[in-house]
């Protein structure tokens, strides 16, 4: 990593609730945890995003919204973000091979018109030379309710910014998916 985690004692106490939790979570306190907990007030708004952004309530399905985020992440070189989001898909019950299809998804059947979609425009939305087309919005609309289109898009703009943050600080993934051959996807296409 580029910059070093402070000491567990050093971060605010309700930063260090957070951190409770993802080691009741996960086992372990996470290295982005620890690096966006140096600056607190960031730290919290952006857990306060994703806790909206992954509620149970999302009109974007569990098992989706880790598709969109591992695609995401594999465009933004996170391996980090590759290794927990892969393993998210897997125990929201997609098969590996799903998963392992996501660096060739146009070419596969493995993929419903719902998620080719979904995939479609969250590469649009994070590929710098990206367009949103009004072809591509109808696509949307014809899958999404726009609730669902403005939840979609916040989910994306999301994970760019969470795999752009770990990838620039090179943080590397913590062994989450211990599926083959899925985690070295994340670094690079």
């Amino acid at each position: 990593m580029h910059i070093s985690p402070k000491k567990l004692s050093e971060y605010p106490w309700y930063i260090r609730l957070f951190f409770w939790k993802q080691k009741r979570t996960y086992g372990k306190v996470l290295d982005p945890g620890l690096l966006w907990g140096r600056s607190p007030l960031v730290f919290t708004g952006v857990a306060l995003l994703y806790g909206a952004i992954n509620r149970s309530g999302s009109p974007i399905e569990p098992a989706l919204r880790s598709l969109v985020t591992v695609c995401v992440s594999r465009i933004n070189h996170c391996a980090f973000c590759v290794d927990i989001n892969s393993e998210t898909l897997l125990e929201r019950g997609v098969s590996e091979e799903k998963v392992a299809a996501l660096t060739a998804w146009q070419d596969s059947d493995l993929f419903s018109s719902r998620e080719r979609t979904a995939l479609e425009y969250a590469e649009v939305v994070t590929r710098t030379e990206g367009e949103v087309t009004a072809s591509l919005m109808g696509r949307l609309k014809t899958e999404f309710d726009e609730d669902a289109v403005a939840e979609l898009t916040a989910l994306i703009a999301f994970q760019n910014l969470s795999s752009k943050f770990n990838n620039a600080l090179d943080i590397p993934p913590q062994g989450f998916c211990h599926a083959p051959g899925l985690i070295d996807q994340g670094s690079g296409e």
